[in-house]
């Protein structure tokens, strides 16, 4: 289980639902929308993440640190012009920050936490 899903209150909202935000992610749009799937997890997810455990903040912080070090990556890609970003890409990030932005940043951070899984598995699929 991951860190959050025990504790989400609101299973009826999805940020990262396989039948939009991930499904019909182009080749080329893939680098883009997870560089932007980074950026969001670091300066949305993880600064909110406060957990009374110091070993699920450990954790927690780790992945942080491999998310950094992914976007790091990304935004060298795409420096030199090999990942671009498509219309479609900027919409679904704006509607999943939407998403997010509706409810509080402890609970949402919570659900984005709960739906690291879904995030993995498809960067799984996608490589």
């Amino acid at each position: 289980m991951i860190v959050g899903q025990s504790r989400d209150k609101h299973t009826d909202i999805r940020f990262l639902s396989k039948s939009y935000s991930l499904r019909d992610i182009e080749p080329a749009d893939r680098c883009c929308f997870l560089r932007h799937l980074m950026r969001f997890y670091l300066a949305n997810v993880f600064k909110h993440c406060e957990e009374a455990s110091a070993l699920v903040r450990r954790k927690v912080s780790s992945i942080a640190n491999s998310f950094l070090h992914i976007k790091k990556d990304l935004r060298l890609c795409h420096d030199v012009g090999v990942c671009h970003c498509t219309e479609d890409v900027k919409q679904k990030y704006t509607w999943l920050l939407g998403r997010f932005e509706e409810m509080d940043a402890r609970s949402a951070a919570i659900k984005a936490l709960g739906e690291l899984d879904i995030l993995l598995d498809w960067m799984d699929r996608t490589d």
